[in-house]
């Protein structure tokens, strides 16, 4: 089956959905290149992908998937592939998702994680994947989710999400792994500045990368003041509890983990060991406490509100014409119509769409 099968026949179609059938054994049975080929369904978002995800979803819970997280420069990537080649050591299949910047000039990215991974080419327990975030803010692609089911129903016992690096408006993570790890380094600036950043609060482990560097100590004293002050509190983020305020429970804070501080040289794979045990460590807590099941309900909740936003987007894009949108956002941009009242006209026609 080629990927052109797929695209050549309507998705409701008997030869489209032998092909969607083909590829999710395919890739069941632990076919690399049906593994590639969804997740460039799932990345062009075609007709099929949501038949191709709706067959997989069975297949997955599995997968322990961990957020990296942190400020450009930190060394996420150099820490990624040292603590991927921990994990193989171990035995562990290894998912990689390295996600890239959009350019909002030109639309281009430079995926450049498989070029500083490349100590894990051409090991068939690795799979490494680049996504671009075509826009997407918060430091993670729109169609990372779905790429980690599809890590996740492929077998791979453990997934990296390696994110932009957008600084402080970089949380949509921490609704997508089950432990986040938020990497910081000396020199890259005011300790307490970095502190304040609400990138720390989604910690569930913290790791001081970069340690061989002046002020490594200082950072580590930092970190450990605010964690000894009791705040930021770890985990009680606003946003967890701001995507499904229209009626849906919030999600519980784990009150029962404090982040550790790992000190690593990832380039020398220093430290790297200490941080897999803590990762273990973090997901072994998860399970005992039942805060797992919390945060599988979290992500859910994340999902759900992704999917059904993308799907009003699209009710809206195919009822309205294009020039009464324009004409909108012209009386808004010209303050002859607040945003609000602009809604109020928008809504209609998405409730009538079929």
């Amino acid at each position: 089956m080629t990927h052109s099968d797929l695209s050549s026949a309507p998705a409701s179609s008997p030869e489209s959905r032998s092909a969607v059938t083909t590829l999710v054994e395919n890739l069941l049975a632990g076919n690399r290149r049906a593994l590639a080929r969804v997740i460039t369904l799932i990345e062009n978002d075609r007709a099929e992908t949501h038949d191709v995800l709706a067959a997989l979803y069975r297949s997955t819970g599995r997968a322990h998937i961990i957020g990296i997280t942190g400020s450009p420069g930190a060394g996420k990537s150099t820490l990624v592939n040292a603590l991927a080649k921990a994990y193989r050591q171990r035995g562990y299949t290894v998912g990689i998702i390295a996600v890239d910047p959009t350019s909002p000039f030109t639309g281009g990215a430079l995926l450049g994680d498989r070029v500083r991974m490349r100590d894990l080419s051409g090991d068939p327990g690795v799979f490494i994947r680049s996504m671009a975030t075509r826009g997407s803010l918060g430091g993670l692609a729109q169609a990372t989710a779905d790429a980690i089911l599809a890590l996740d129903a492929a077998g791979f016992q453990r997934v990296l999400v390696e994110t932009v690096g957008v600084g402080q408006a970089e949380v949509d993570i921490a609704s997508t792994a089950h432990s986040t790890v938020v990497v910081e380094a000396p020199g890259m600036g005011d300790e307490v500045q970095a502190i304040k950043a609400g990138i720390l609060e989604i910690a569930d482990i913290l790791a001081v990368n970069k340690a061989d560097r002046d002020g490594a100590n200082r950072t580590v004293t930092a970190l450990h003041m605010v964690l000894g002050s009791g705040g930021p509190s770890m985990r009680q983020v606003l946003h967890h509890g701001q995507l499904l305020d229209a009626g849906l429970p919030a999600p519980a804070v784990d009150a029962g983990w404090t982040p550790p501080i790992i000190k690593t040289i990832a380039l020398r794979d220093q430290g790297i060991d200490e941080l897999l045990e803590a990762i273990e460590q973090h997901r072994s807590h998860l399970q005992a406490s039942g805060e797992l099941q919390r945060r599988e309900e979290d992500r859910a909740r994340t999902a759900l509100i992704r999917i059904l936003q993308a799907a009003v987007l699209q009710r809206l894009q195919a009822a309205m014409p294009a020039w009464q949108l324009r004409q909108l956002v012209a009386d808004v941009a010209g303050r002859e119509l607040d945003p609000y009242s602009a809604a109020d006209r928008l809504l209609p026609a998405v409730l009538s769409a079929q």
